[in-house]
């Protein structure tokens, strides 16, 4: 199985995007079962998000969250980087406060 790349591009200060991604992360994993193992400003999380295997890696820049995953196919390919860029881009929202983007994950 081959990898498929993203890239969020954010532009909030590096520490806030952590933050925010890591609410993500604690949602998929309250969701979904995902486990997250956090390396400096970036981590490799791995599980089943939507009933699809997600094995992925991702930093954080200062200008994006950079990143790979296993690719599902072609089939699922769009389905999946759609959610990630939705997913990724409601919490990197800069006109959204920390406290909101938790109110949208629950």
């Amino acid at each position: 199985m081959g990898m498929m790349k993203f890239d969020i591009p954010h532009s909030l200060p590096k520490d806030e995007v952590k933050k925010r991604v890591e609410q993500l992360l604690q949602y998929w994993g309250t969701k979904y079962g995902v486990k997250a193992d956090w390396q400096g400003e970036g981590a490799r999380i791995a599980g089943k998000v939507m009933g699809i295997q997600l094995d992925a890696s991702f930093k954080i820049t200062d200008k994006a969250v950079e990143g790979e995953g296993t690719d599902p196919g072609m089939l699922l390919r769009s389905q999946a980087k759609s959610y990630l860029q939705k997913k990724f881009g409601s919490v990197l929202d800069p006109s959204k406060s920390l406290d909101q983007v938790k109110s949208t994950l629950d």
